[in-house]
């Protein structure tokens, strides 16, 4: 046991009302012999949590807390994140990386109010949730205790826990848990993910059924759909000239980016524990949010700060995916990335077809540092002096011509 029972008071358990977490509710109980508050978020997956905290409060937690957290997950942690055109290892748009920062905010924040000194998780001690959960919550309460089940009891398998279950008096649907997915899943707004079964196959196909939000590129329509972006300061704030909020902008892509095909990925990724993993991730409305974002960049952002952006994305990535949002490096990074976003405003217009997103259009009427009297193939009017690139290339070439003479060799 990493806690010494007596040491607990309270503990607030991030609670989804699956099987997992309703078998760790007891057994938190059971074991630490205190109450357990439970905290569930509605990050936006499309289930129905009307039940939820009823299900708590039977299974014995002693306040039960549902909050849907979907506006402030886009706001504060998803549109942030995609104004640094955040991708790690080449692939993978961070959809549960960027949800953990706020389920551990939201489990201190309770802990506090409730008077716990103890949270618990439902993460595994194979994964990378375990290490974002617990670097948060010690980033935001240094003196937090964390308790870890997957990492402690003896529950080794998913007939275990029914038996615990039962044993319990804790409902549970068997022939329900027989129609589960043979994948592991985890859903919100920005993304689905897929792991486990014949996936642990890196060269496993996955079959069509597994892929929830998206149809295939081969499915979908033969006529392509186009949308207009409108961004400011960086972030969209409608579409197709309708003012929307951040979690009705993501809804909305996700629904016509998975009409489309557009999202679906199938990685190899380090985990920060060690070793390799395959997952699977559909995350149609990020896709989209990517693209749009850069194209918006082009006209509207400096090289030089278009290019710093560019090197301090792969340490950011980094940052999220490992669990460091909480940190003061990503604080210091974002702050970097924010200030870059002032003249990024204008729209995007965008066609959709059979998974590829395209850029047909850019424009931005008060902050564009495209101008065409100068890149013009035409006539200039003088606008640039082609003469100036002569002196340019000599300067340029200096070091090179140096380097040369003395016998470095470069070929």
């Amino acid at each position: 046991m990493s806690e010494n029972a007596s040491e607990i008071n309270k503990i607030v358990l991030s609670y989804s009302g699956g099987l997992d977490t309703t078998a760790i509710l007891k057994w938190l109980q059971e074991t630490y012999q205190c109450e357990v508050v439970t905290f569930t978020a509605d990050l936006g997956d499309g289930d129905d949590y009307s039940q939820v905290r009823q299900k708590a409060l039977n299974s014995g937690a002693s306040e039960a807390f549902v909050n849907d957290v979907r506006e402030e997950f886009v706001r504060d942690f998803v549109f942030p994140m995609f104004r640094c055109n955040t991708i790690y290892e080449g692939e993978y748009l961070l959809g549960t990386s960027i949800a953990r920062p706020l389920i551990a905010k939201r489990l201190v924040e309770i802990a506090n109010e409730t008077g716990a000194n103890a949270i618990s998780h439902g993460a595994t001690g194979k994964g990378n949730d375990q290490v974002r959960f617990e670097l948060g919550a010690y980033a935001l309460r240094p003196d937090i205790k964390v308790i870890a089940p997957w990492r402690e009891w003896d529950l080794t398998s998913r007939e275990s826990l029914m038996q615990f279950c039962e044993k319990h008096q804790i409902p549970v649907d068997r022939k329900h848990e027989g129609e589960k997915s043979p994948y592991s899943m985890d859903a919100n707004l920005l993304h689905i993910s897929y792991e486990g079964g014949i996936l642990e196959d890196p060269n496993a196909e996955p079959e069509e059924s597994m892929w929830l939000w998206s149809r295939s590129p081969e499915a979908a329509p033969d006529s392509p759909t186009v949308i207009e972006l409108t961004y400011r300061g960086g972030d969209v704030v409608a579409i197709d000239g309708e003012e929307m909020s951040p979690a009705t902008v993501l809804t909305h892509l996700n629904k016509v980016g998975g009409e489309n095909g557009i999202g679906r990925v199938d990685i190899v990724e380090n985990r920060y524990v060690g070793m390799k993993a395959r997952g699977c991730y559909e995350t149609p409305g990020g896709t989209i949010l990517l693209k749009g974002h850069r194209a918006i960049e082009s006209i509207t952002l400096d090289r030089e700060l278009a290019h710093l952006k560019d090197d301090l994305m792969p340490r950011y990535a980094g940052l999220i995916y490992n669990g460091y949002w909480w940190s003061p490096e990503r604080k210091a990074m974002q702050a970097l990335i924010d200030d870059s976003q002032e003249y990024v405003n204008g729209t995007v217009r965008l066609k959709l077809y059979k998974g590829n997103v395209i850029v047909t259009g850019r424009e931005s009427t008060t902050d564009t540092l495209y101008d065409g009297n100068i890149v013009t193939f035409e006539d200039d009017a003088g606008a640039y002096d082609q003469k100036d690139a002569a002196g340019f290339i000599q300067l340029n070439a200096l070091r090179l011509k140096v380097a040369s003479k003395k016998g470095r060799k470069l070929l």
